[in-house]
């Protein structure tokens, strides 16, 4: 997705991702309907851009236990399942005072042929819905930050 703000005004909703944190900037009903507890924010919350490897959050009570497995601060941030069955990879290219923002995610196919079958029939077509809107919900919000300026400083290197 194409987002007309600098990879800097995207990094902050990226680290900020996921539950009980900034949220995942999509349909919130849906999300909580599958007790992921999911609040999208429209605020940069200073007390989630810490993100290091290593970090990890819960995708609800039952749901897998994401841990970060690469930070490379307004260019890529990667996700990992601990079980290894899915990863999930965000990336940032740059272009002038735009930047590309593209998602991918890896999920582990299951051995269950029925499982496969709920898979490819609704699963994937519901992520492609749920991942569409938060993409636009990061270029919403990053567009409007940009354009009014940082909510916060990053640290001098």
């Amino acid at each position: 997705m194409s987002v007309d703000a600098g990879a800097d005004a995207i990094w902050p909703w990226l680290v900020q991702i996921g539950p009980g944190r900034g949220g995942a900037y999509t349909y919130d009903w849906i999300e909580n309907l599958l007790g992921l507890n999911m609040h999208s924010v429209d605020d940069i919350l200073p007390e989630f851009q810490n993100l290091s490897v290593g970090d990890t959050f819960a995708l609800g009570d039952r749901g897998p236990t994401m841990r970060v497995a690469v930070l490379d601060p307004a260019r890529a941030l990667v996700f990992s399942s601990t079980e290894g069955n899915w990863v999930w990879a965000f990336a940032l290219y740059p272009d002038g005072h735009r930047t590309r923002l593209v998602s991918r995610n890896r999920i582990a196919p299951s051995a269950s042929p029925a499982a496969r079958l709920i898979n490819r029939l609704i699963m994937e077509p519901g992520s492609w819905v749920m991942e569409r809107k938060m993409l636009l919900g990061i270029k919403h919000r990053a567009e409007r930050r940009d354009a009014t300026g940082p909510v916060i400083t990053p640290e001098p290197v």
